[in-house]
């Protein structure tokens, strides 16, 4: 097909649907020359979701534009970002990915031959991609770089060295991987307008960038990997994509906020073929079915309530499912059950004193960072920790040194909490401040007030202060220790007779880096987002 195509028609199909485009008369210049070379990179951390249709919808574009693409898997990306993934995981992960993608754009319908797939680690650690790190940071200031990576890489108020460099890595990628492009969403801008700037500083020329638009989640919002109605997973059955459709975010005639109406657009529209449009069936007692030959006309009907959202709803679960079964059927097997397995292990989960065959239980530590190797009652599984916010603060009536915390921790729950943190902030401090919160304490009366949980906090020397939420969570957010996932099954309460929570708390402190942790084990959102405290070495209380 791309042979046939004109220069005009090539940039039709390369730019479709795309929110920016910076140096569109390079791209221009190419194509009357050439095909173009492009990259889209992505960090091997969690599984890719339905919105991954997004990206590859457009990669599809290229590759019938007869574009050469490569796919980068930016597996040392991945453990820099707040080391997500760690490195005993990435390289299955990696296979994971190169399997789903393959999967997803046969799915889409178009030729792979094109298409080439390379991992960060293939170049990254070679003298010379080393020497031109040592070089760019040489002109590149702190300043800059945490520009740079404002909305892609986890901002806190002391962050480490790696989250600094994540943007220049990326910028050298595109000199790397010998590119005339780089695509990406839209919240990749400010890293594509430092390459612009940087790259030219070390002899290198200044790449074109094609970015998407972010479209919003099932449930309104961005699409997030630890809400689990938020997103549809590649591999999910016709019934639960029935389900999480059911309950998406789709307010009559709202075509903004709406994540249906997008995906539509983005995914289901450019994969038609000619002559195709988008169908909703309905019964004849509702009007009949209705044909939609352009986006543009499904967006004015819906926009004109002249489409009832239940029938938009149904409408597209069809298409996703047309969309996921070739998915299904290929991962359908024992090779590729089995890579799952290994990619995203389950947490392991034996009694106390018992494995599987027989024998004593292996330490946690022998069970490597992915997952703890026993639960007991004194274990973190017990807690039952969510993201809360501070909603207000009252010196406490009897007290001077205890305050009372009314704490939203989500659902519409409200807990009151009696803290001694009125000692290391004031009032007003406290008030909206988001907070790890333990719920499942049972209430007791603290000088008169009953307290019904606990914020948690590091306890310095001389400071104490209150664990930091990763950016970006939401309050009700449910906290887990990594390994130690009960969200299936929380424990009502903790027994207080013995003394659950101070054996628990025992072994909570933050790190060397300030991370929060239970033993060897992280503190973190079920996405793998870490909690962390600026004060390291210290107890949590």
């Amino acid at each position: 097909m791309a042979s046939t195509l004109t220069p005009e028609e090539k940039e039709h199909l390369i730019t479709r649907n795309l929110q920016e485009v910076l140096g569109q008369d390079n791209l221009r210049a190419v194509l009357k020359e050439r095909d173009l070379k492009i990259y889209w990179g992505t960090a091997t951390t969690g599984k890719p979701h339905i919105a991954y249709f997004v990206p590859m919808s457009k990669v599809a574009d290229f590759l019938k534009a007869g574009c050469e693409v490569t796919i980068l898997f930016a597996d040392l990306h991945a453990y820099l970002d707040n080391m997500k993934a760690p490195w005993s995981l990435l390289k299955e992960r990696t296979k994971y990915y190169e399997a789903v993608i393959k999967a997803m754009l046969t799915s889409l319908g178009v030729p792979l031959d094109k298409l080439k797939f390379v991992c960060g680690t293939d170049y990254q650690l070679s003298k010379e991609y080393t020497l031109d790190v040592y070089r760019l940071s040489s002109v590149v200031t702190q300043h800059d770089a945490k520009k740079a990576g404002a909305e892609v890489v986890k901002q806190v108020e002391h962050p480490l060295m790696s989250g600094i460099l994540y943007p220049g890595l990326q910028a050298l990628d595109e000199e790397y991987l010998k590119v005339d492009a780089q695509f990406g969403g839209v919240d990749q801008r400010k890293i594509f307008t430092f390459a612009e700037k940087y790259l030219p500083q070390l002899g290198y020329a200044k790449r074109i960038h094609l970015m998407n638009p972010m479209i919003p989640g099932l449930a309104g919002g961005k699409m997030s990997s630890s809400e689990e109605d938020s997103k549809i997973d590649l591999l999910d059955s016709a019934a639960k994509v029935k389900s999480k459709i059911k309950k998406a975010f789709c307010e009559p005639g709202n075509i903004e906020d709406n994540g249906l109406l997008k995906f539509v657009k983005h995914v289901v529209y450019p994969m038609f073929k000619e002559g195709e449009a988008f169908t909703v069936h309905r019964k004849p007692d509702f009007g009949g079915d209705l044909v939609f030959a352009e986006y543009e006309q499904l967006e004015a009907c819906f926009a004109a309530q002249e489409l009832h959202p239940g029938d938009l709803k149904a409408a597209v679960e069809v298409y996703i499912n047309r969309l996921l079964e070739p998915i299904r059927k290929s991962f359908d097997t024992d090779y590729y059950r089995e890579l799952t397995e290994r990619a995203y292990p389950a947490p392991v989960k034996v009694q106390a004193g018992k494995q599987a065959g027989g024998g004593k239980a292996q330490p946690a530590a022998a069970a490597g960072t992915n997952a703890a190797a026993t639960v007991g009652e004194n274990t973190p599984d017990k807690l039952e920790l969510k993201v809360g916010q501070i909603m207000d603060a009252v010196k406490h009536p009897d007290a001077d040194s205890l305050c009372v915390l009314t704490v939203d921790i989500g659902g519409g729950e409200r807990k009151a909490i009696v803290s001694n943190l009125m000692a290391h902030y004031t009032l007003e401090q406290l008030r909206d401040r988001f907070v790890v919160v333990l719920t499942n304490m049972k209430a007791s009366k603290i000088r008169g007030v009953e307290s019904e949980g606990l914020v948690l906090y590091a306890a310095g020397a001389e400071k104490c202060e209150a664990l930091a939420v990763p950016e970006g969570s939401k309050v009700g957010e449910r906290i887990i220790v990594e390994g130690f996932d009960n969200t299936g099954n929380p424990v009502p309460a903790l027994n207080p007779k013995k003394k659950v929570w101070d054996k628990i708390q025992a072994e909570l402190h933050t790190g060397t880096d300030g991370q929060a942790l239970w033993k060897e084990f992280s503190l973190m959102t079920l996405n793998g987002d870490r909690v962390t405290s600026t004060l390291a070495g210290c107890s949590i209380k």
